[in-house]
């Protein structure tokens, strides 16, 4: 973002929804985030959590995350914004690898918790997760882009390149 004009965008910050958002739809915390015509949003992390985390973690009924899919779908494609779908990809042994390069540099290391550990226990999981949520919801006017994320460099000039091609497509 360091190359954009900061009036016109935003970065959204996504973590595990309040006791306030909980007592809400779960797509509300994201609709007054949207941008207006003419500038983007950029959240990080977003509503796929609930097909993700909360279906991996057993926070939500079989039943709520079938239903999910279309609603999730159904406000992608209501938004007067295009929607791009980006998920970056790293295998379990980079994880790994990474984890443990974090846990030795001193100022990086308080961004790993045994949390993370925790959740690297259910890997395979959230790998079936991630197919099945791409499966889903990915349709003709959003579709997804998997980056493959080893390299940050070519991680940033993939999303930077998809960016600009889906904004191209949608703006003719």
């Amino acid at each position: 973002t360091t190359a954009l004009d900061a009036r016109d965008y935003r970065v959204i910050p996504i973590s595990a929804p309040t006791d306030e958002e909980r007592a809400h739809h779960f797509l509300c915390r994201f609709w007054h985030h949207l941008a207006r015509v003419g500038r983007f949003t950029i959240f990080n992390r977003s509503w796929y959590g609930r097909v993700l985390v909360e279906y991996v973690e057993n926070f939500i009924s079989n039943d709520l995350y079938e239903r999910s899919f279309d609603e999730i779908n159904g406000f992608e494609n209501s938004s007067r914004s295009p929607v791009v779908e980006i998920q970056l990809h790293i295998d379990k042994d980079e994880q790994a690898a990474q984890f443990e390069k974090r846990e030795n540099i001193p100022f990086k290391s308080w961004k790993l918790t045994d949390e993370d550990w925790r959740i690297r226990e259910k890997w395979d999981d959230y790998e079936c997760a991630v197919d099945e949520m791409v499966l889903r919801t990915g349709t003709d006017d959003c579709l997804w882009t998997l980056v493959e994320a080893k390299s940050k460099r070519l991680a940033r000039l993939k999303v930077i390149c998809t960016l600009c091609e889906r904004l191209e497509e949608r703006l003719g």
